[in-house]
């Protein structure tokens, strides 16, 4: 017998609830160490910003190393040529990044705007299939806000200042973490 759509969503948020309630340690580990990330983030903004220039350049240089290594011996293999350009630029562009961050906050403001909307669309969904779970609204309005966040970044292109990335970011770990934090807590304790 065919399952219907409702049935099949029902099904998906029960199995989304039991996760949940199995992970729950988890979860409120997780929002705690999100919500200090935050705090430390709106603390030391322009640190923050600078520092995910950094980590960008450092995993396009590792990305970059580990990709070539893979081509060594493999001249054979289809789109060599356009792979090992790849590698070279991304060695390329991680270097330049770590030589100069500020330039690279351009770069990381158009990253945490996608991250910011596909992390708000991620929440949202995820609230709307845990709900009526205690605690669901919470890890909405985080979603509603990571939305808000990346419209702002987008409104406001290119930034003038190098804060303002560690604030959003602070900003949006801060909110995830405390949404996490509150259903993780209410599922333990129910």
């Amino acid at each position: 017998m065919a399952m219907t759509m409702a049935q099949a969503s029902a099904a998906m948020r029960e199995a989304t609830r039991e996760t949940v309630k199995r992970y729950s340690l988890w979860y409120l580990l997780e929002g705690v160490l999100m919500v200090i990330a935050g705090v430390l983030a709106l603390v030391y903004p322009y640190l923050a910003s600078v520092t995910l220039v950094f980590l960008l350049g450092w995993i396009l240089i590792i990305s970059g190393v580990l990709q070539g290594i893979g081509l060594i011996g493999a001249r054979d293999v289809p789109h060599f040529w356009l792979q090992l350009v790849s590698v070279v630029l991304a060695i390329l562009i991680g270097v330049l990044l770590l030589r100069n961050p500020d330039a690279g906050l351009l770069i990381m403001t158009v990253l945490l705007i996608v991250f910011f909307i596909v992390e708000g669309i991620s929440k949202i969904i995820f609230a709307l299939n845990i709900r009526p779970f205690m605690g669901w609204i919470w890890v909405f309005a985080s979603g509603i806000v990571g939305l808000l966040l990346g419209a702002y970044l987008w409104a406001n292109m290119p930034l003038s200042s190098e804060w303002v990335l560690g604030v959003l970011l602070g900003i949006q770990l801060i909110c995830e973490g405390a949404a996490l934090t509150f259903l993780a807590w209410m599922v333990r304790s129910s």
